[in-house]
């Protein structure tokens, strides 16, 4: 259960949650499977996969999970069976399919093939965290991240947040990876991307490569800035940053996942229940770092 992504927001007003309340709104927006007729459907599931509680607390801190299951009908399939069908039409009257009745004959295929088709499900993790004011989903694309919030928009009644990257912070990864002033807890890794800022946009890409050779630097000269930069922050945990503050690949150290190790494993909630509260601690703690470091905070 250790996320994988960060989408960050900040809660723009407080909000209060009890735990009663959060179980029936979300109960209300439970999962179901898809219908034979559905391409998709999305409610929310018990984080720990066990149980009827649709959350998880850990030190005012809700973890909850939305369930997303599609029907997987390819296009080829659905178009390889539309021209044969088409084929045989014009084969037996002489004469065109037109577009209207090609679309017809596409909605009757899919009507058809919708309930023999395979599913797929997918789960996206997050938390609030309401004493910092806090929403963290574990989602690699915005929309993603926002199909997360709608849904739990929708089921709570309110939730009035904003990215917690509100400006760019290119300049500043490009500044770190000049030499100057990293901040004390981040060492920088060996992978990086920039971009130029004239309307070509050429990007650069570098994997295992020493970020302070003078390639690097000519490139930075040469007006690119710095839009990825992986770093390890504080000997806990190590990502690559984005320009819009968007985390990704983010993997937790030994040192911190090792703090759990005493716990039996076939104490399964347990070490579920040490485990979140570790680690949505730390990230927490990134994020109020990443807020004070690049002053990200609403009244600033």
């Amino acid at each position: 259960m250790w996320f994988k992504n960060l989408k960050l927001f900040t809660l723009t007003q407080s909000i209060e949650l009890s735990d009663d309340d959060l179980q029936d709104k979300l109960k209300a927006l439970s999962f179901r499977p898809c219908g034979s007729q559905e391409l998709a459907t999305m409610g929310w599931t018990s984080p720990s996969g066990q149980g009827e509680l649709y959350y998880h607390a850990a030190d005012n801190r809700f973890w909850i999970t939305l369930k997303k299951q599609e029907r997987l009908l390819p296009a080829t399939v659905v178009n390889a069976e539309l021209a044969e069908k088409v084929a045989q039409i014009e084969a037996d009257t002489g004469a065109p399919v037109g577009k209207k009745a090609q679309q017809d004959l596409k909605q009757e295929i899919i009507h058809r093939l919708l309930p023999q088709a395979f599913t797929k499900n997918t789960f996206t993790h997050g938390f609030i965290s309401v004493k910092d004011n806090l929403v963290v989903v574990d989602a690699s694309s915005d929309g993603k991240a926002e199909a997360f919030l709608a849904m739990l928009r929708k089921a709570i009644g309110s939730l009035p947040v904003v990215p917690i990257g509100r400006r760019s912070i290119q300049a500043d990864l490009t500044i770190w990876l000049k030499g100057g002033s990293v901040p004390p807890a981040i060492t920088l890794l060996e992978e990086a991307e920039l971009r130029a800022t004239n309307e070509e946009g050429s990007i650069i890409r570098c994997k295992n490569q020493d970020l302070s050779a003078d390639e690097i630097a000519q490139h930075i000269d040469a007006g690119k800035l710095v839009q990825k930069l992986a770093v390890e922050w504080d000997e806990t945990l190590t990502c690559l940053l984005q320009e819009d503050l968007a985390i990704k690949r983010l993997k937790f150290t030994d040192m911190i996942k090792e703090q759990n190790d005493d716990i039996p494993k076939d104490q399964l909630m347990a070490k579920l229940d040490a485990d979140f509260t570790l680690m949505s601690s730390e990230v927490v703690r990134f994020a109020q770092w990443l807020a004070d470091t690049f002053n990200l905070h609403e009244d600033e």
